[in-house]
């Protein structure tokens, strides 16, 4: 947030009253977290419900796919209001989107749009589609568990260690372990902590826990992985591909963590890894990483219009997309979108 310099204080930009407007009259409430969910959005989205929960509003967490909450998850306060796609309600007072910047990111619950009577979005995404009847988007921030933090000041909710809890595990995952931050970022860090959450062991379950399989997959992917130097106008481009086979008996959650290990070389300023499917043939979906000072590009590369020109979207220095085709046709359509 910016600073107002005659006090001193943080000033919040954002206009909260039109989604406390549509929180305080809603008489039920249905919150949809993004598929192949994260802790940031499903940190937002249990956060929320628990303050619905106690304010005696009825509410429904879900996410499309996967089928289950990945276990790094498991233990966030609020899992008992999560209930499978199938039981989320057809119709609905108030439906909220965490954390999803397009539509087609709540996957197969898209179609609960129709049947809310108001629609409300929460996101940090700068490419957000700006799909609900109510927009709460702010680019700037972190994560969208901090937008949520400062929804719930704006609301005069007190934040406790249980909503500290699922604000925590998305501020620390979007932010790296505070490697990407902004001002006020360890302020608000500082704030859920001295609820008395404990934020190693939260950052010690959700960032470096994985079971030995995870060794193995990581020597078979990263044994494709491939340089190509003169990408993106001599930017460079790593990237590795994780085939199905690889992942046999591996969670989505060691999957996802591939990039993170891609994404460190250094003669690369753009990382992807490309996920096949465990379930439909020839169906990926890619993560996009950027350095914000890269070889051959002085403010790093957006791989946020990059995700977007193929049908994703996401950050500025992370995004990610779903595409079809070989091996082969989608890291050459990469290559071709980067130039």
């Amino acid at each position: 947030m910016p600073v107002d310099p005659g006090r001193g204080v943080a000033v919040d930009t954002v206009d909260f009253g039109p989604a406390l407007a549509a929180l305080n009259a809603a008489r039920s409430v249905t919150i949809l977290c993004h598929v192949q969910p994260d802790a940031d959005t499903i940190g937002s989205g249990l956060a929320l419900a628990l303050v619905l929960h106690r304010r005696g509003v009825p509410v429904w967490v879900s996410f499309a796919e996967p089928a289950e909450l990945p276990a790094t998850m498991r233990t966030l306060p609020g899992v008992q209001h999560l209930v499978p796609p199938a039981e989320v309600p057809a119709e609905v007072d108030l439906l909220v989107s965490v954390d999803c910047g397009s539509a087609g990111r709540l996957g197969a619950l898209a179609d609960r749009l129709a049947g809310a009577r108001t629609t409300l979005v929460f996101d940090h995404h700068r490419s957000n589609t700006r799909f609900g009847t109510i927009n709460v988007i702010d680019a700037s921030a972190e994560s969208t568990t901090s937008l949520i933090a400062r929804l719930l000041d704006a609301w005069q909710v007190p934040i406790d260690a249980e909503v500290a809890h699922c604000l925590y595990a998305g501020l620390v995952t979007d932010t790296g372990s505070f490697r990407w931050v902004r001002p006020g970022t360890h302020q608000l860090a500082e704030r859920l902590l001295a609820t008395g959450i404990d934020g190693a062991e939260i950052t010690r379950s959700l960032m470096d826990t994985h079971p030995f399989g995870w060794l193995p997959m990581l020597s078979r992917v990263l044994g494709s992985a491939r340089l190509e130097p003169q990408a993106g106008g001599g930017t460079g481009l790593v990237y590795a591909i994780v085939r199905r086979e690889d992942v046999d008996g591996v969670r989505s959650e060691e999957v996802e963590s591939v990039v993170d290990i891609v994404r460190t070389t250094s003669e690369a300023g753009v990382a992807a890894v490309f996920k096949e499917s465990r379930t439909i043939p020839d169906r990926w979906t890619v993560s996009l990483r950027s350095r914000d000072s890269a070889p051959g590009a002085q403010d790093g590369v957006d791989v946020a219009t990059v995700a977007t020109s193929l049908g994703g979207g996401g950050h500025r220095f992370a995004a990610g997309y779903t595409t079809n085709g070989t091996s082969e046709s989608v890291v050459a359509a990469l290559l071709a979108e980067l130039g």
